[in-house]
């Protein structure tokens, strides 16, 4: 049953982009920002506690339609019911459709258009120099698909929807953190500590997840060149473990892609080649997950 509401899922994540502003969920905001609000007034505790919090009150909703509906949400109800969850837990945006826009604006060199859907993908600023912006962009895509896609599935499959949609709840809750805390610029000590502290959180459960999407990528493209990025040593102690989730998908994407500069490509030619080819890799990346975890229905590890 996971399987097929996790294809139905899928299938919908990569046809219906018209209805993708439905998991925008502005509301959300709202809510976090209550919490935060009623977390100032907490300072003397752990910053952690007030996020955990807030995102015990967004998992609630999908929580009390399980308990409620008890043996009741089983058969199509509950393929019904896992597709809508996972459907509002992928995202919020499809990175497929996002690479497609910063290819479009690169091939049509509208230096404002292609800030805008680099700084979209990259969910930060970009450089201007355009191809240190080529390299974060191809960068950002292995990031973002683990944040997006594979940790939901991985979640999915392992928990069930409740987890899945728990995953996202801390995602929205780590983004509106992070933008209330440079809404509020460094003079507000508070915002910075719960910002820490959602980051904290998300990268808890981002942590596995980005290991196997790591390793996938390895599989999916080129293994030696990824493995080797995989061994290479890092000086990140000091780094969250969040960043360094991020730190590791990026350069054993970019190393599994394995793109050679071309002398007679043009700037332009390479932007769009880096930029397809993470997407392709996260694409066939998602068909091995595809055939595994058919595999593992197949057997029985999974319903």
């Amino acid at each position: 049953m996971k399987l097929i509401a996790l294809l139905i899922g899928l299938l919908i994540e990569r046809l219906a982009t018209q209805i993708f502003h439905w998991r925008r969920m502005r509301w959300v905001d709202r809510i976090v920002d209550s919490g935060f609000r009623q977390a100032e007034r907490l300072a003397n505790w752990p910053a952690l506690i007030p996020v955990v919090l807030v995102a015990i009150v967004l998992v609630m909703p999908v929580f009390a339609v399980i308990w409620f509906l008890g043996d009741a949400l089983a058969g199509f109800a509950y393929l019904i019911f896992a597709i809508v969850v996972l459907f509002f837990s992928l995202g919020p945006r499809d990175i497929g459709e996002q690479v497609a826009e910063y290819c479009k604006a690169v091939e049509e060199d509208d230096d404002e258009r292609i800030h805008h859907a680099a700084k979209a993908i990259v969910e930060d600023d970009v450089p201007a120099d355009p191809a240190e912006c080529t390299r974060c962009v191809e960068a950002a895509v292995c990031v973002q698909a683990n944040n997006r896609l594979f940790a939901v599935v991985f979640w999915f499959v392992v928990l069930g929807p409740l987890a899945a949609w728990a995953y996202r709840v801390t995602d929205l809750v780590r983004r509106r953190a992070v933008f209330t805390a440079a809404r509020d610029g460094e003079a507000d000590g508070s915002s910075a500590r719960i910002r820490d502290a959602a980051e904290m959180l998300h990268g808890w459960l981002a942590w596995i997840p980005a290991r196997m999407t790591a390793v996938g990528y390895a599989a999916a493209g080129h293994m030696d060149d990824a493995m080797a990025a995989m061994r290479a040593p890092t000086e990140d102690r000091d780094a969250t473990t969040s960043e360094r989730s991020e730190k590791l998908l990026a350069r054993v994407g970019v190393a599994a892609l394995a793109l050679q500069d071309r002398p007679d490509e043009t700037a332009t030619e390479r932007a769009v080649r880096g930029a397809e080819a993470a997407d392709h890799l996260v694409f066939k990346l998602l068909l091995i997950w595809a055939v595994i975890i058919a595999a593992m229905t197949l057997y029985g590890f999974t319903q």
